[in-house]
């Protein structure tokens, strides 16, 4: 048996010495690989290896035009058998008189996916040409023998498609072709498993494909790519290259470390979860062989720079809808026992959690709420990546504390902490110690191996951070203040880690057929309207019951206003008559009738300054017009019954009010009856100055009492 040979990487001194660091793998030949011929493309299959060699197979003794014999599968006994001549053809069913292999398993190693040339009959002088494209094929086993051999839908007479590696959960088949269209000579493709056929080729886009050669893919189980390619920046020749899906797109490939990678080809790696160890091919030695790697620290690769999770923002609401802030102001609940006042606050939460945020207007004397303007549950998430805790600057050849503890990774485990300095030191372990020699800005790197806990699955994470190192320590301190200042908050819609459900906004309904309820209360069931909750109930209030389907409730309507502020007055009424769970609530008009009535009010206004003549009980021109159009709006809902109802500021006596107002809404229901609506779809009521929408403190205020309402009954 012949030694085993540690390839040392022939590479320039001055890169290793800008490194300063020791090799990431150790490489030797694999002893499976020969001196004569050539192997390539390692597979793992049961207890050992399969691979493609160029050896002679005892079946088919064709050579090629450098003499050398033609492709085929091999398999060895890496567990039993010590000596490259014990391997063995993988399969005579599956061995052809033209090139065969690379290969791939499934996950149950019961079907096999290879390559091989499309045409396999006749002569070798007439299948051997350049014109009989590889093809990727797939066969079963069954009591032992690999039969079912079939061709893939994929495959093209005209292009090659080759190199194939299935994916661990047996439903993406990664492969190399030149077919047209593609970024370069050879191009990396997948084809989805989809009812119960390969689809039609997708390529892996210019982040993997270059204008050079891509080929030889190797997924891991957590979907990490590794493949050959001579068009990405490397050492020379193929180099061996590391991606993975993230955010919609694939990373930037990074090329693995030396001695994996030379000056020569290096191409078709696998390994097993952990990356502890594997192999590859490569031609550094004249022919091409495999060998086996060994990692001596994990390499990391495409290392975000590590986020600080927010738990400070800023909170803020539109202001649509006004509010009068001398007698009520914004309050905003946090849902973790603390509040703040204001429409534009700031607040800090101890930590990540589930809150419930609400914004309410409430009464300044009473601390009662009065509105309720924003609410939402808001579940305020840490960012998973791995989290290096150390101090941001430190002093030359200070020893500092590194570690890892707090990487957040719910329902994980790590399996390995690797350690980069930035200086070129390298190290292991949950917590760590370095010394840096000089002052300057180094990156740090934290990579992991983490396993998920239910399903096994092996997969890295890598975050960086910086720290400055200083070589006194005035300078050191003055960094460290400079670090303190305060940054602006984050609005917390705009924070990434921060999900809102079950939003309420009141601003966001606002809209033309948004209308302010004045809620005496609500009941999970149907209350009578002579039940002992009304009695107190004053008969200038008519209650107005409205169901909501969404949670089969019932609400209990005392007034209902176009403006929130015109609702104030009835709950102050109704709070100091003992009506405890009074509230305003907003409610979007969904019925036609209703919303159409609501629209003809804002457009033509409820003044009496407007509707009636001055100082009299006749109707203006803009009251008959707005009577017209009611007409029609009851002819149009001939099931609606309308009450018309008047009021008047408080202006002289409380009987003369009543009286005026109760004159102007009967002449208002008499127009509509002799003009044809029936006397006993509506009902006229003066309520003189008792249901004020303002406070009669000033005329302005005054004149919004002044009012006509019409109100759609049940």
């Amino acid at each position: 048996m012949k030694r085993n040979l540690v390839i040392v990487l022939l590479i320039p001194f001055f890169y290793q010495y800008v490194l300063g660091q020791s090799e990431t793998y150790s490489v030797n030949k694999a002893f499976f690989s020969s001196e004569k011929y050539d192997e390539f493309s390692p597979v793992y299959y049961n207890h050992g290896i399969g691979f493609c060699t160029n050896r002679y197979s005892g079946i088919s003794n064709h050579t090629t035009s450098q003499n050398k014999g033609l492709f085929k599968i091999y398999y060895i006994d890496t567990v039993n058998d010590h000596d490259w001549k014990s391997a063995k053809i993988f399969s005579k069913s599956l061995t052809t008189i033209v090139n065969d292999g690379p290969v791939s398993f499934n996950k149950s190693k019961d079907t096999i996916y290879f390559s091989r040339n499309q045409d396999i009959s006749g002569k070798l002088s007439d299948v051997s040409s350049p014109r009989n494209k590889l093809g990727i094929y797939c066969a079963v086993n069954k009591n032992g023998e690999w039969t079912n051999i079939s061709e893939l839908r994929i495959d093209n007479e005209w292009y090659n498609v080759t190199t194939p590696c299935l994916s661990p959960d047996g439903k993406k088949l990664y492969f190399a072709s030149d077919k047209p269209g593609g970024f370069g000579g050879s191009d990396l493709y997948y084809s989805l498993w989809k009812d119960e056929r390969w689809e039609d080729p997708v390529n892996l886009g210019p982040v993997i494909n270059t204008s050079g050669n891509e080929s030889y893919p190797f997924v891991n189980s957590a979907g990490e790519l590794f493949f050959s390619s001579d068009g990405h920046p490397g050492l020379g020749g193929k180099d061996i290259y590391f991606s993975t899906f993230s955010d919609s797109t694939w990373t930037k490939p990074v090329p693995l470390d030396p001695p994996i990678n030379s000056e020569y080809d290096d191409f078709a790696f696998i390994s097993d979860s952990l990356m502890n160890d594997g192999f590859f091919s490569t031609n550094r030695r004249g022919s091409v062989d495999i060998y086996h790697f060994k990692t001596l620290i994990h390499q990391v690769y495409n290392c975000k720079e590590q986020r600080t999770n927010e738990y400070c923002f800023k909170f803020s609401d539109d202001s649509k809808i006004p509010i009068n802030e001398k007698y009520l102001k914004y309050v905003w609940s946090f849902g973790d026992g603390v509040n703040a006042t204001g429409l534009n606050v700031e607040h800090c939460f101890k930590g990540a959690g589930k809150y419930e945020v609400m914004l309410d207007v409430v009464e300044k004397n009473s601390g009662k709420i009065f509105f309720t303007k924003l609410s939402y549950n808001l579940e305020l998430k840490d960012i998973e990546q791995p989290i290096i805790n150390s101090v941001p600057s430190a002093l030359v050849g200070e020893m500092i504390s590194f570690d890892g503890l707090r990487s957040f990774f719910p329902g994980c485990h790590v399996l390995v902490y690797t350690w980069y300095f930035g200086d070129g030191d390298r190290t292991t372990g949950k917590s760590v110690s370095h010394k840096y020699k000089a002052k300057g800005e180094y990156e740090i790197k934290l990579g992991l191996m983490l396993q998920e806990d239910k399903t096994g699955k092996i997969f890295q994470a890598c975050t960086s951070k910086r720290i400055i190192l200083f070589s006194n320590g005035a300078e050191k301190a003055s960094y460290d203040v400079s670090l303190k200042k305060t940054e602006e908050k984050l609005n917390i819609l705009k924070y990434d880690h921060a999900f809102i459900n079950n939003l309420y906004s009141a601003e966001k309904e606002y809209n033309q057929d948004l209308v302010f309820q004045v809620e005496i209360l609500s009941s999970k069931t149907r209350l009578n309207l002579d039940n002992k909750a009304f009695a107190n109930l004053p008969n200038k209030f008519f209650v107005k019951e409205v169901h909501d389907r969404a949670d089969s409730s019932y609400s209990y309507i005392a007034d209902e206003e176009m403006n929130l502020m015109d609702t104030y007055p009835t709950f102050n009424e109704l709070v100091a008559l003992g009506f405890k769970n009074t509230g305003i609530r907003s409610f979007v008009l969904v019925d036609p009738a209703a919303k159409e009535l609501l629209t003809l009010k804002k457009v033509f206004g409820v003044s009496t300054d407007v509707l009636f003549k001055q100082n009299d009980i006749s109707l203006s021109s803009a009251g008959t017009q707005l009577l017209d159009l009611i007409m029609g709006f009851m002819a149009k809902y001939p099931a609606v019954k309308l009450e018309i109802s008047t009021y008047t500021d408080d202006s002289g006596s409380s009987a003369s009010n009543l009286l005026i107002s109760q004159k102007r809404a009967d002449l208002m229901v008499n127009y509509l009856v002799i003009n044809g609506v029936n006397v006993t779809r509506l009902i006229a009521k003066g309520y003189g100055s008792s249901r004020p929408i303002n406070l009669n403190s000033d005329e302005a205020q005054r004149k919004l009492n002044r009012r006509v309402d019409f109100t759609i009954i049940r």
